[in-house]
């Protein structure tokens, strides 16, 4: 169990958070620069003092300010890994990796550098000096030196936002393996939403120092105050399903979502593997009947559960599809001469290109006690 009750203020800033979610798993904190995610990751690192807290990983009281029990930083056994590596640039990678090592507690060592070394990709690079890494090298080695001090809460602030994008597709797959290989509660802090799509099996979404929601990222990615972070064309629901084939003369690989099957683009796919797909609003396609003799490949069976004005001159429509919900954004002038309403049947049309870079395999799911 991972719970994090916490408020502090700074200058006109205030920060409280509630937070409750069984482990393991990644929790995201999401949301745009100055909303409290860096604050929120130092009180939890013990960095930084609380006005008033209760912080405890798996059991472990680490923080609480009504008994005033406080763990000092240097033994709160917090993996931190910031956006600029902060590797010691006078070491090797080598180096560098035994400093993580000899950081460990006694009796701990259930991590093997081994593994790391194999896991992250390293080896080659354990003779090299910090100034001859790439960006997304020195992450790498940020990462094996965060693991190997046997840590029991990985902390990640925004670990890729220093990288351009071929290094942030570099780093991405590792991070993909962590929670899987070795168990840990990771928090992970990005203002990126692809990275949280990837990565996340619960989400809290931050605004101006408050919980405005948090829960699985399928019921995140409808809240309204989503938008204003990611913009209106990244606006888009996010559901979950399993691989059931690929078509060998297509290449497009079908997943079984709530009562349908979508056909998508999707390397190296195992039949049974989870998949996480966001469908962007702008891609979405409503029709009153079945539609033949079109070039989309995708048409799911729904039945409209909300509208909300989305602008001024487009509506946000909301479908369940039998195992999740569908955004599409509809002009106000379509909303009219189709007659959409809540209630209504609808056909929910997507292309399979549109999904392309949006389909990731879905980490394993993990409980909020909220």
């Amino acid at each position: 169990m991972l719970s994090i009750h916490a408020s502090k203020r700074l200058g006109d800033f205030r920060l409280h958070v509630a937070i409750d979610v069984v482990t393991p798993g990644v929790v995201a904190l999401f949301g745009r620069s100055g909303c409290g995610k860096t604050t929120l990751s130092n009180l939890i690192a013990g960095l930084l003092r609380p006005d008033s807290a209760r912080i405890e990983v798996d059991g472990i009281c680490l923080e609480d300010t009504r008994t005033g029990h406080s763990v000092p930083a240097e033994q709160r056994r917090i993996g931190y890994v910031f956006q600029d590596a902060r590797l010691f640039p006078h070491r090797s990678v080598l180096g560098n990796l035994r400093y993580g090592e000899r950081r460990a507690p006694a009796g701990t060592r259930r991590i093997a550098f081994d593994r790391v070394v194999e896991l992250l990709g390293v080896q080659s690079l354990l003779d090299r000096r910090v100034k001859d890494l790439s960006g997304g090298e020195r992450q790498r080695v940020a990462l094996g030196r965060a693991l190997l001090s046997q840590p029991r809460l990985l902390l990640l602030d925004e670990p890729l936002a220093s990288l351009d994008v071929a290094r942030r597709e570099e780093v991405l797959p590792y991070l993909e393996k962590l929670h899987e290989e070795f168990a840990l509660p990771i928090i992970y802090v990005s203002h990126q939403f692809d990275e949280v799509l990837r990565l996340a099996s619960h989400v809290v979404l931050l605004e101006n120092g408050n919980v405005v929601s948090q829960g699985a990222l399928e019921a995140v990615s409808l809240h309204p105050k989503l938008r204003a972070i990611v913009g209106p064309d990244a606006v888009g629901a996010v559901i979950t399903g399993s691989i059931v084939g690929t078509d060998s003369q297509t290449g497009l690989t079908a997943v079984a979502v709530g009562s349908g099957t979508l056909k998508v683009n999707l390397e190296k796919a195992v039949v049974g593997e989870r998949v996480r797909i966001q469908l962007l609003a702008r891609d979405v396609i409503l029709a009153t009947q079945p539609v033949e003799g079109l070039s989309v490949r995708n048409m799911l069976a729904g039945t409209i559960t909300n509208i909300v004005a989305d602008d001024a001159d487009t509506d946000m429509v909301h479908v369940d599809i039998g195992g999740g919900q569908v955004l599409a954004r509809v002009t106000r002038g379509a909303m009219i001469s189709l007659a959409l309403r809540t209630g209504m049947p609808i056909w929910v049309l997507i292309k399979a290109v549109s999904i392309r870079g949006h389909a990731f395999l879905a980490p394993p799911a993990v409980a909020s006690t909220s």
